[in-house]
């Protein structure tokens, strides 16, 4: 594994915490040069620190995955940094959970922003690097969240399953030119259940995580397991949960 990822230049986004965090430190074990995007830039710094500490190689620029210009200034970090981008990955989003009729439109705006409107912002910005070297890869974190709808989850839902759609059309479309990945966590101890308004919700969710959650580190794995493979090789799409979860 390791060989097949050493020296590879990896964006990240979500990178400040949990799975992207888990990735970045992953990635950086294994020798990539990992170039890391998040708004919480304090994070960030204290990131690349602990890379560097360990030999790793990692920069960063504070990055809002709403803004396509703030994308398309990451690609040109890794670019102007090492010359080329390897891999785009797409973590961040956020899961501001509540019943439809609870009409929390403004969290339905701000997933749609965030969790699909950015990851392809993400896809934009690395597919023009990644048609000019002829070669790429592109993983999308999505969610199981997508694939057994219940109930407050319904938009979140919305907003992966779009995600799905279009990483499975545009591993379809590439047409062997660049790899295509989708990742769909379950239940997985990070942040993003913070972002839910609803006391109730909120409290549900962390309690059955704190029971069944599996680590970052587990999602890191499997982003590194698709990365890792000879370029002739794409991984389409990992499934990675729990094994009580439901």
């Amino acid at each position: 594994m390791e060989n097949n990822i050493k020296g590879k230049v990896v964006a990240i986004t979500g990178a400040s915490s949990g799975i992207g965090e888990a990735t970045a430190i992953m990635l950086a074990g294994f020798g990539a040069k990992v170039v890391l995007g998040a708004r919480r830039g304090d994070r960030l710094d204290k990131l690349v620190e602990r890379i560097k500490a360990a030999d790793g190689e990692a920069i960063s620029l504070v990055t809002d995955i709403k803004r396509r210009k703030d994308l398309e200034q990451l690609v040109n970090l890794a670019t102007e940094t090492y010359g080329r981008l390897d891999v785009m990955i797409n973590n961040a989003g956020i899961s501001p959970l509540s019943r439809i009729d609870d009409l929390q439109i403004d969290d339905w705006e701000e997933m749609i922003d965030v969790n699909l409107k950015g990851t392809l912002y993400g896809i934009a910005a690395a597919l023009t690097v990644f048609k000019k070297q002829g070669s790429g890869h592109i993983i999308n974190i999505i969610s199981t969240s997508g694939i057994k709808i219940v109930p407050l989850q319904g938009v979140y839902a919305g907003t992966k399953n779009a995600v799905r759609t279009i990483t499975e059309a545009l591993r379809q479309e590439s047409n062997g030119k660049y790899r295509v990945t989708g990742i769909s966590p379950g239940f997985v101890n990070t942040e993003l259940s913070d972002h839910i308004k609803d006391e109730t919700a909120r409290f549900a969710i962390k309690e059955k995580a704190a029971k069944i959650a599996i680590t970052p580190d587990a999602i890191a794995g499997a982003v590194a397991y698709a990365i890792s493979q000879p370029d002739h090789v794409d991984v389409g799409d990992i499934v990675i949960r729990p094994t009580v979860q439901d």
